[in-house]
């Protein structure tokens, strides 16, 4: 790998000093390309801090543009930003927070083949998005191309994050755990506690760069539930749905 200069070292010295990344795992950092689907309330604080961190390339996707009622919550934008691209704005934000970062813009919603590529060319995905269709759709990629999926999500005052490593032969998949049919709650129906998205966001970068680096302990098979009214954060156990019609009968 290639060697970190002085102002590296520098930048990304708080890092280096944990023996959990050090010199060799900011490397792995920097060479890293991550997918971030969706760069609102979730994909604001995913994008920012996996800027700071020192990833070395964002693939960001999203095909709305800044609207007022969105910054209560979506950081990555300002007032000026309102009637811009999300992903443009975002792009800005990261650049000019750390250069040392490669962003590749995509100002649409990426569906079938553009998905796939999209979803081959990185090393993990982070489903930071606010519907089911798109949900499904890119844990189906993720599944597909053996790409590890970061997911979260929410919604009033309740946040919930999971990891699906499809590295990892027993792992489940979103499909698992949420079918066709449910409920698709939106942030403009049911609103959203401003600081949660923030919460569950940072918490996405968090198992995001674990995975980059295979640390252990990530939430793959486990489903986190945060109520931030209470405080009460529980874990779930998840395991494969065998009847699951995206991963139960193997790629």
């Amino acid at each position: 790998m290639k060697e970190l200069s002085d102002q590296q070292l520098l930048r990304y010295s708080r890092h280096i000093l944990l023996p959990e990344i050090d010199v060799a795992g900011q490397q792995t950092l920097l060479s890293s390309r991550v997918l971030v689907v969706g760069v609102g309330g979730l994909g604001s604080p995913v994008a920012m801090y996996l800027a700071a961190a020192g990833v070395g390339e964002l693939h960001l996707a999203d095909g709305d543009t800044v609207e007022l009622s969105n910054l209560q919550r979506q950081i990555a934008h300002t007032t000026a930003d309102v009637g811009r691209h999300k992903v443009a704005s975002a792009a800005q934000r990261v650049t000019e927070l750390n250069p040392d970062v490669s962003v590749h813009e995509y100002a649409q919603r990426l569906e079938g083949e553009a998905l796939d590529v999209a979803v081959s060319s990185v090393d993990i995905v982070v489903d930071a998005c606010d519907n089911l269709a798109t949900r499904f759709a890119v844990n189906e990629a993720c599944y597909r191309a053996g790409v590890p999926l970061v997911s979260g999500a929410a919604i009033r005052a309740e946040g919930q994050l999971s990891v699906y490593d499809f590295r990892q032969a027993d792992s489940p998949c979103y499909r698992c755990l949420y079918h066709e049919g449910g409920d698709d709650l939106r942030c403009a129906d049911s609103g959203v506690l401003s600081p949660l998205v923030g919460m569950v966001g940072s918490m996405q970068a968090i198992e995001t760069i674990k995975c980059l680096l295979a640390l252990p302990g990530t939430l793959c098979g486990r489903l986190m539930i945060i109520d931030a009214l209470t405080m009460d954060i529980r874990q779930l156990r998840l395991g494969r749905d065998p009847g699951c019609p995206v991963c139960s009968a193997g790629r």
